[in-house]
């Protein structure tokens, strides 16, 4: 299978001059298309490692599912698949590369319609691209959050970027990663993932809860290492999550629909202190 990490040589360099020739452990970026019943729906370039929940996560948060019973298997095409058809990616020793994975939905669920307004590409930078309109993200979701009755105070909140921090493993050794976490009003974790991109790792967190059948996420706060975008905060209401904490900033669109569902959304969430830009009656505050 891919590996999250990899050695690669580097020249240090300090003040101009050449210090040392040494290894560096860096993220591994590789791509996966996600099929459902062998139909290609969406490539992401993601960091290799829990895949099956990153697909999942991502059929949740596009509305394709509304929990893990939706589907009925999700497995690695390696090779010649006769079920689905199609090859299987292979690298230039013909192994496999496990970067192509099929979903099997289950009977009665309607299978997604791919056409042009419905192909997904995403990458690690900027997440989900080339859907038709803003209308087409701005998905109904499932659950209502709004009367979700989570509250924390607000050194629970602040102490969760901290928390996260404590579970990157794999940014401890490559100082790459993005990271997201499922919290309850204790603020201890309740699940962590990493990825090169942040989107993903929010699939793969979501993806991770609800195979254990744990979505909608009421009680939940969802934890991000980065920025909040309309796209994190959609993933979140998709799931349920009443709550999204951020280390930085969010976009206006984030803040626009975080309102409108009735979701607390916090940014700048760094040392003691937060912007509570909607939902802040769930913040206890002195």
């Amino acid at each position: 299978m891919g590996r999250a990490t990899a050695r690669r040589v580097v020249t240090r360099v300090r003040a101009g001059v050449a210090t040392a020739v040494r290894p560096d452990t860096v993220v591994g970026e590789e791509p996966l298309e996600i099929r459902v019943g062998g139909r290609a729906l969406a490539v992401t370039m993601r960091t290799p490692g829990d895949d099956m929940d990153l697909a999942l996560g991502f059929l949740l948060g596009e509305g394709l599912i509304g929990s893990a019973a939706d589907v009925t298997s999700i497995r690695y095409c390696v090779g010649r698949d006769d079920e689905v058809g199609r090859d299987g990616a292979v690298d230039a020793d013909g192994r496999p590369t496990y970067n192509v994975l099929d979903v099997a939905l289950a009977p009665g669920v309607a299978p997604p319609e791919v056409d042009l307004a419905r192909n997904f590409y995403t990458t690690s930078s900027c997440g989900l691209c080339g859907k038709a309109s803003i209308d087409a993200v701005r998905l109904r979701s499932r659950f209502t959050v709004a009367d979700d009755p989570l509250r924390l105070d607000a050194a629970t909140v602040t102490g969760l970027p901290d928390a996260l921090r404590a579970a990157q493993r794999l940014f401890a050794t490559t100082g790459g990663l993005h990271a997201a976490a499922l919290a309850g009003a204790d603020g201890v974790l309740r699940a962590a993932r990493e990825d090169v991109g942040r989107h993903n790792a929010v699939d793969k967190v979501i993806g991770a809860a609800a195979r254990d059948g744990l979505v909608p996420l009421a009680g939940q706060v969802l934890v991000v290492s980065g920025r909040a975008s309309f796209e994190l905060v959609q993933k979140a209401l998709m799931a349920g999550v009443p709550m999204l904490v951020a280390v930085s900033a969010p976009s206006t669109l984030a803040v626009d629909l975080a309102e409108e569902a009735g979701m607390t959304l916090a940014g700048f969430v760094r040392g003691d202190s937060m912007n509570l830009y909607t939902g802040a009656h769930r913040v206890t505050l002195a």
